[in-house]
């Protein structure tokens, strides 16, 4: 298989590259967030991986070894295809994912086009302890507002609440009282909606 490609960087566009290797034009699909490490340097080295299907054969390019370490394992979840998969990377940062899988945090997951929460949930279920292995990933800090309101409003979408209803009985109690824990917000919310 093709593990990386280096060359001579012909095209650039912010979902694909072409790189000329020794008179070779390849079509390389990207992320954003390889798209925007790339300069405008003439030489290029991208990390690859090979998707080979019955009519198709299609190159995704990383700048970084660890987002292709990350993309390939978004793959290996059932719902989630190469095409979601660089999305993700396009809207999140790889840290970014790897800390909403390490950190259970469904909201930031779902908030990419294409997963709902079923699948958002699955690749935190399949994935997570994969990621911590991985490392470098952020530490946890359960007492932070942001955490702990994705965590209820997560909960809350799950008992089946409307987002936009839950997210106004959230942010009124954290206004209120910052202080509150993930159970807390989830109790005090259950008795407003």
């Amino acid at each position: 298989m093709i593990t990386h490609i280096k060359g001579k960087l012909v095209e650039k566009n912010p979902t694909e590259v072409i790189i000329d290797c020794n008179g070779i034009g390849y079509f390389v699909n990207i992320s954003l967030h390889t798209f925007s490490q790339i300069g405008e340097e003439e030489l290029v080295q991208l990390y690859t991986h090979l998707q080979v299907k019955e009519d198709s054969h299609t190159l995704f390019g990383f700048k970084e070894r660890s987002e292709r370490d990350i993309f390939r394992l978004l793959i290996s979840v059932s719902g989630i295809g190469a095409s979601i998969a660089r999305t993700m990377l396009s809207s999140l940062t790889p840290s970014q994912v790897k800390d909403a899988i390490a950190h259970s945090d469904v909201a930031s997951i779902q908030s990419v086009k294409g997963i709902g929460a079923k699948t958002a949930q699955r690749v935190i279920l399949d994935l997570k302890d994969k990621i911590i292995k991985l490392g470098d990933v952020s530490e946890i800090t359960p007492n932070s507002d942001n955490f702990s309101k994705d965590e209820a409003l997560s909960a809350l979408e799950t008992l089946g609440f409307n987002r936009k209803i839950a997210q106004k009985a959230v942010d009124n109690l954290i206004k209120n009282d910052p202080s509150l824990s993930v159970e807390n917000i989830i109790k005090l919310a259950l008795k407003k909606l």
